[in-house]
């Protein structure tokens, strides 16, 4: 039966006996009896009376109607009963205790107190008065009661209030006077687990993956605080429905309806009853404020719920506020580092003018190249604070390149190390191209553990092309900044200029020594000429005299010599004759000539009569002649005059100077995109001297020559001039006593 403390006027029904309250039938009582037995039947307050028996215990005697109404226990229930039988353990004591202070002072005694009835808590306001017999012992106890239950609630009420306007306003004080966010946080939880008078608050934060970390916590349970706890159950759906603003308000997770996983997950948490409402961040859910029970049910009322809606307001204000104070941190950092690095900005200004102020000087001054950039490479690291400072230049054909100068402080050297462009062509794609290149570099080896750089390379060029790259190393993973580009550039291009000004005076130092080389190469011509142009002349002048004086009528006997100087004079003009005739190809060759008339040959079967025409002459000097062609040559487009006159003047180059017992070979096969020519013999070595000067014009490999042949000494120098007018280079190798010369002519 349920206890109705508003209740205030109710049908009273008659008590048993009147005897049972006074213990004397009623015409017997006396006129102050009669009194309080009207009372006990028609008054709307509670009546109740107690005996107080001999042992000095307590128990209850009966009820007047209205009592019964309000607790809800039936008068004869109640009769012959201790307090323990119908109350708990505490408020039994509580009302021993008040009965005991009754019969202890003998007098009237009123006071006030909270008892729970069927589990309803009710305030009760009562006054006791003894009952003695003939001999002034108090047997019995009339109390009356009222149901102050509804004042209380209103007093309650009101402190409630008070205290819920003095959390409010508190945690308003520290969002204004911009506490700590930590703190605001901390006090929140404690100040609102002390209000509830519940086993823990959280406060949860959502992460970006949807799950959330508790960032404050106050609690009598294990602590919570810092873990990042993920509900298996928490679907788009819970996070939805948070999302609209609505709350979750469970008073026991048995009796609720949830999901079992979401009763386990709770469980594992030591959660029986829950209170969740969102926290809010203008308008995006920030995360959570929950308030828990963790070993009994709980029914939550709805004044707590407003509570901890209004503080789920202020902590989103105090969110917001936070991140804004952060955010006007963040940007005064950020503009302090805006001025420090403009501030730096203009210094490197400076230093970078007086560094380039310092190159031109230099430049101007002098003219050696590793001056210039040695002294840079040092200056940029130095100014830049960098671990290294290289600078690399290409190669002519630009497939290679070498690290010429270097100033390192703690990495290992690596001057005069050169790489191929091929093995890095992700790097030197863009630099060959004039774009700078930065990025992150591990340097392992040298030190315990791995070093993370930032390296950047900055091209070297001007109009007339590229010509390397500046390397810098800086022993951190910051990058260079545009601005930081920008003067590197500017040094690039002063170390152009030094670069381009040492190739200029290098080349004019070589034209110099050229001109004189070409000056002595003349008059060596002349000398050799000279000599060659001589020699049949002289020949010539004794064959005549001789020819006279056997002719004379005194000599006639010897006329058999006649035809034996005749030969002479035909060799010696025919010799004359083709040193004419090759001084003007030379000539003509070294000139502009006309470019050649290109035929489409088969080489195998064009080769062989032109071999097989020195085959006497091999079989002669005893030496073995050979001819190796791939069948699967494409046909050679080239002029086949000058190519015939390439390779017979080699092939009789290569028998003058073959011993006998060698070999003469000739062959042809296909490389890549080229046809490649070698004619090569055995039984002969060249030094590296005889070598470089072989193409030389009037050059003679005498002391080599076994048949003491004669030639005009134009011969390979005119194989040279023709081989590189048809398109094609040739070049001669010598080693293991085999010397070949090799012509290659692109297809």
């Amino acid at each position: 039966m349920n206890i109705n403390p508003t209740e205030s006027t109710m049908e009273l029904t008659k008590l048993s006996p009147p005897q049972i309250l006074f213990g004397t039938e009623v015409d017997e009582k006396s006129s102050s009896e009669q009194f309080l037995l009207s009372m006990y039947d028609s008054v709307q307050a509670s009546i109740f009376v107690v005996d107080v028996l001999e042992d000095g215990d307590f128990r209850y005697v009966a009820l007047n109607p209205t009592h019964e109404r309000w607790i809800g226990i039936p008068s004869d229930d109640l009769r012959g009963k201790k307090p323990e039988d119908i109350l708990s353990p505490i408020d039994a004591a509580k009302v021993r205790q008040h009965y005991a202070e009754c019969v202890l002072f003998g007098k009237t005694i009123s006071y006030e107190q909270c008892l729970q009835f069927q589990g309803v808590q009710t305030w009760w306001s009562t006054t006791l008065t003894p009952l003695r017999d003939a001999n002034s012992r108090i047997y019995r106890l009339i109390g009356t009661s009222s149901n102050i239950t509804p004042v209380k609630q209103a007093e309650q009420a009101v402190g409630l209030q008070v205290e819920r306007e003095q959390l409010l306003e508190a945690i308003a004080v520290r969002i204004h006077q911009s506490v700590e966010f930590e703190t605001i946080l901390h006090q929140t939880t404690i100040e609102l687990r002390q209000f509830l008078n519940c086993d823990r608050i959280l406060i949860y934060r959502f992460e970006a993956d949807s799950s959330g970390v508790i960032i404050a916590e106050s609690t009598v349970t294990p602590p919570l605080l810092g873990k990042n706890i993920t509900d298996p159950c928490f679907s788009g759906k819970h996070r939805e429905h948070y999302g609209r603003g609505c709350i979750q308000v469970v008073e026991d997770i048995y009796a609720a309806g949830l999901h079992p996983c979401h009763i386990d997950f709770l469980a594992s948490l030591q959660v029986r009853a829950n209170l969740v409402l969102p926290i809010f961040k203008e308008q995006d859910m920030w995360g959570l404020l929950i308030a828990q029970h963790c070993h009994q049910s709980r029914q939550w009322q709805q004044t707590e719920t407003e509570l901890l809606k209004q503080l789920a307001i202020q902590i989103g204000i105090a969110v917001g506020q936070t991140e804004l104070r952060q955010q006007i941190k963040d940007l005064k950092a950020k503009l302090e580092l805006h001025k420090q690095k403009h501030k730096n900005q203009l210094q490197q200004v400076r230093n970078f003018e007086a560094l380039v102020r310092r190159m031109t000087e230099q430049i101007r001054d002098s003219l050696d190249e590793t001056q210039v950039l040695q002294t840079l490479t040092q200056e940029l690291a130095e100014l830049l604070n960098l671990e290294r400072c290289q600078i690399e230049l290409y190669s002519p054909c630009q497939t290679l390149v070498t690290i010429t100068y270097e100033y390192s402080i703690n990495l290992p050297r690596c001057q005069g190390l050169t790489r191929q462009i091929a093995d890095r062509l992700e790097v030197y794609q863009p630099l060959l191209q004039k774009q700078p290149l930065q990025f992150l570099e591990i340097v392992p080896g040298w030190q315990p553990k791995l070093l993370v750089m930032s390296q950047m390379a900055c091209p070297i060029f001007d109009t007339q092309g590229i010509l390397g790259n500046i390397w810098l190393t800086r022993p951190s993973q910051e990058a260079f900044d545009e601005f930081e580009i920008e003067l590197v550039q500017q040094v690039a291009n002063e170390g152009a200029i030094a670069i381009r000004q040492a190739q200029l005076y290098k080349q004019t130092q070589a034209q110099v020594k050229e001109l004189e080389n070409c000056d002595r190469l003349k008059n060596q011509f002349l000398r050799n000429l000279s000599q060659e142009l001589r020699t049949p002349i002289t020949s010539i002048s004794l064959a005549v005299q001789t020819l006279e004086s056997v002719l004379t009528p005194a000599e006639i006997l010897e006329i058999e010599i006649v035809p034996q100087l005749l030969q002479i004079l035909h060799n010696e003009c025919a010799r004359e004759s083709k040193l004419i005739n090759d001084l003007l190809t030379l000539t003509y060759l070294e000139a502009e000539p006309d470019p050649p008339t290109l035929i489409a040959i088969d080489l195998q079967s064009w080769l062989h009569p032109i071999v097989e025409s020195f085959r006497h002459l091999t079989n002669c000097q005893r030496q073995q002649l050979n001819l190796s062609v791939d069948p699967a040559l494409p046909l050679l487009e080239t002029d086949i005059t000058d190519m015939e006159r390439i390779i017979t003047e080699l092939l009789n180059h290569v028998c003058k100077y073959t011993p006998a017992g060698e070999s003469v070979t000739l062959s042809v096969h296909l490389i890549t995109d080229a046809v490649e020519l070698n004619i090569s013999n055995s039984g002969l070595e060249l030094t590296s001297n005889e070598l470089s000067r072989i193409f030389e014009p009037f050059y003679h490999l005498s002391k080599h020559d076994p048949w003491k042949h004669s030639g005009t000494g134009l011969e390979l120098a005119l194989v040279q001039k023709m081989v590189r007018h048809l398109g094609g280079s040739i070049y001669v190798e010598s080693g293991a006593g085999q010397t070949t010369f090799t012509i290659k002519f692109p297809l």
